[in-house]
């Protein structure tokens, strides 16, 4: 074993796919790309997610308590790269990078089209947003592409390091 800096730790630990994170507010809808997310509850779905209070949606997410959670196909990786390096306060991200925005159904966030999972969210705890920027989210609606099929998503491994999803294997398992 070698010693590693405790400075890359994330690197191993990163949590699930890199996402694209909507808001709006005062009627300008924003983009960013999150990696850092976790599923906390099944029924109904809770997802914790960190977003940094130098993020320009970070003050529309602590305002209006909404948010979509797009999940972007790999094909989307670079545009996924560009809206985690600009600034929503600098450019409109979705007419930068061609993004489409739909109409969601139960918050004022909008879906993006090219993803192949949205999940609208509404903020239901923010006890750690002040320490940790910790936002926990309940999922109100799920929506998916049928028309991607087997859609394969990215994993933000650090300093612009990426790998994507591999093939599935399936073991016996005693959860349903």
């Amino acid at each position: 074993m070698k010693e590693l800096p405790l400075s890359k730790v994330y690197q191993l630990l990163e949590p699930g796919p890199v996402v694209l994170l909507t808001t709006a507010r005062r009627g300008r809808a924003n983009v960013m790309a999150m990696s850092w997310h976790m599923m906390i509850e099944f029924e109904p779905p809770q997802v914790a997610c960190v977003v940094s209070g130098n993020d320009y949606s970070f003050s529309a997410l602590r305002a209006t308590g909404e948010c979509v959670i797009a999940i972007p196909p790999r094909k989307l990786a670079t545009t996924v790269v560009q809206a985690g390096n600009s600034s929503g306060r600098a450019i409109d991200k979705f007419a930068a990078f061609g993004l489409t925005k739909i109409q969601a159904a139960r918050i004022s966030p909008p879906l993006i089209a090219e993803c192949f999972a949205n999940l609208e969210c509404k903020v239901t705890d923010t006890r750690f947003v002040n320490k940790y920027n910790l936002f926990i989210l309940e999922v109100l609606k799920a929506w998916i592409d049928p028309a991607q099929k087997n859609p394969k998503t990215i994993h933000h491994r650090g300093y612009g390091t990426f790998v994507v999803d591999g093939p599935t294997i399936k073991l016996k398992s005693r959860m349903r």
